[in-house]
């Protein structure tokens, strides 16, 4: 019944020109075609599309057998002989079809799975979608762009495999769409590269496949793991995505070396593409990415002039590649004035919130690591100014002592030199003290917080009156004394004092109350310093009261060895000033 219906409408529409198609007939075939699909018609449905008095009819109107004949293939099991057929009824369509019309359609039906079909969907459809573009005469570049937009978006919302066994398995199929893709791709770049003319649509193209490899820079690559093994990463299907698109840049973009060191400069030598403003948001990733799979991947590196998932990817990418620049520059050579660009300075405070922030122990080490590698590349200035800067900003007592021990290995190479560094001696110096020996607010400082912080304090402290004499005074020390110990000595001891008696008195409490806790077996809090500290059993609690006790007399032990030696220099000074032997 449904060929009878679908070669009754193809009757009627043979005798009318092709501009006298109405709405009507393109529904009534649409639903004629569509049942003899499900009635599984397929040679009849065949025979009609094959016809050649058919072929006007086929051309406007046979798109709308696109969709059902795509879902046949997707989500019905059929035999082989049945999909064979299909597939042959696609090519038909494909070939004989209005291709605008089909473009659109094409890219709808890409548009509607989601889940594990996503991947299925572009890989049935990418060489029919390639072979109607290339049929496109006009607008070209506009449709290219269209299906590099659709495709990659549906690509995004494909999880990004995160090992090697997952890679193998590509559940998702990512990494078989990401081959494909490029296979896709391909035909349009060599059409720009080999362009003997710089048209307006050719320019056009290249923008669009500039933006498709850009975006691709940013997902899936940036979180992209890749395989360390040579023998692995022959066979990594991301890797080979990563060079074939940085390949694709190389062909038709700018100079790697112009795209990556003059993005983010105000006047640039490299123009960017017309980005959608979330897009260009994202370009900052991209460039990252394409330095870090250059740069650290060495993918296409030898282009290069010589002078040259999850969260956990990108920070680690980011890391590598800051090492691997970092690696390239010669101690003590980096002029401070570069720290006057905004991006030299975000690097060691990215650093920082790397260090304090991240869950991931491995990359809080390595951002330990680079921070020390950065310091050590700055010229003596660019040391002091950052050091300064990171005091003032960084809020985080660890870090303040890692810069501490930083001001005192330079002060101790300064000291040991023949001639002075004016940045760690003198009034310089003093000035750099005054942001390490204080306390925040005094007496009322919390101790226990700021106990890395004040360790360090200390220890540089007790170094400078070890390797500085009051008669020498290279340092200044001799000179701010009396500030230091109105300023952070006396403040400290006073502290301490009061911070040891309340700590004291919370542990006797703690241990009063402890008999009653045990019998009821209840959980017990204790407020300390206005805090209260979370619910734990008693004996737990016991155990952080003492360890911070514990902590109160190291800061006691350095700070009375520090009064000790003020005490022991300045009488000896004295002595040496009246002649007493």
């Amino acid at each position: 019944m449904a060929v009878e219906e679908l070669q009754s409408i193809i009757k009627r529409c043979q005798i009318l020109e092709e501009q006298d198609f109405k709405e009507e007939d393109f529904g009534l075939f649409q639903l004629a075609g569509q049942r003899c699909i499900d009635e599984g018609h397929i040679d009849q449905l065949l025979e009609i599309i094959q016809n050649e008095k058919n072929k006007v009819i086929i051309r406007n109107m046979g798109w709308n057998l696109v969709g059902p004949v795509v879902r046949c293939l997707l989500w019905n099991d059929k035999e082989g002989d049945k999909r064979k057929d299909y597939f042959l009824m696609l090519d038909l369509l494909v070939k004989l079809c209005n291709p605008k019309e089909l473009l659109l359609g094409l890219l709808e039906l890409i548009e509607e799975p989601s889940g594990k079909q996503i991947s299925q969907s572009i890989l049935l459809l990418l060489q029919p979608l390639q072979t109607v573009i290339q049929k496109l005469r006009n607008n070209k570049a506009y449709s290219v762009g269209l299906a590099l937009s659709t495709l990659w978006n549906q690509l995004s919302l494909l999880p990004v495999p995160y090992s090697k066994e997952q890679i193998q398995t590509d559940e998702y199929g990512l990494c078989q769409c990401c081959k494909a893709l490029i296979d896709f791709t391909k035909p349009f770049v060599e059409e720009v590269v080999d362009a003997k003319e710089n048209s307006l649509e050719n320019e056009k193209l290249k923008d669009e496949l500039l933006k498709f490899c850009f975006k691709s820079l940013k997902c899936p690559l940036l979180t992209a793991p890749f395989l360390e093994q040579p023998e692995e990463a022959r066979n990594d299907p991301l890797r080979y995505f990563a060079s074939q698109i940085v390949g694709f840049l190389s062909a038709i973009g700018e100079p790697f070396s112009k795209m990556i060191f003059n993005h983010g400069r105000k006047k640039r030598i490299w123009k960017p593409l017309e980005f959608e403003e979330e897009e260009n948001k994202q370009l900052a990733d991209s460039m990252a990415s394409l330095a870090y799979l250059v740069f650290v991947q060495g993918i296409t590196i030898d282009q290069l002039p010589m002078v040259l998932r999850t969260e956990e990817s990108v920070f680690s990418k980011g890391l590598d590649l800051l090492e691997n620049a970092l690696l390239r520059i010669e101690d003590n050579s980096l002029l401070h004035q570069y720290l006057e660009i905004k991006s030299f300075l975000t690097v060691p405070q990215g650093l920082v919130k790397v260090m304090t922030l991240c869950p991931i122990e491995a990359l809080r080490r390595k951002g330990l690591a680079l921070l020390q590698l950065y310091i050590n590349k700055l010229d003596s200035q660019g040391k002091y100014t950052l050091f300064r800067c990171l005091l003032n900003t960084s809020n985080h007592s660890g870090v303040e002592a890692f810069i501490i021990q930083n001001i005192k290995n330079q002060i101790d190479v300064s000291l040991k030199r023949s001639h002075n560094n004016r940045w760690f001696t003198g009034p310089q110096l003093i000035s750099l003290l005054d942001l390490v020996l204080f306390l925040p607010e005094g007496a009322e400082t919390d101790l226990l917080q700021n106990s890395d912080r004040i360790m360090a304090s200390l220890n540089l402290l007790r170094y400078l009156i070890i390797k500085d004499n009051e008669n020498d005074n290279q340092t200044g020390l001799w000179t701010e004394l009396g500030k230091i110990e109105n300023n952070f000595l006396k403040p400290l001891r006073m502290g301490l004092n009061m911070s040891k008696a309340h700590y004291e008195a919370e542990i006797k409490n703690n241990q009063e109350n402890n008999h009653e806790a045990q019998k009821s077996k209840d959980i017990c809090s204790v407020t300390v310093c206005g805090k209260e500290i979370p619910n734990m059993p008693p004996e737990m609690q016991l155990k952080v009261l003492h360890s911070a006790l514990f902590t109160f007399d190291l800061i006691e032990s350095v700070l009375a060895r520090v009064e000790e030696l003020i005490e022991i220099k300045t009488k000896s000074a004295s002595e040496e000033n009246t002649g007493i032997k």
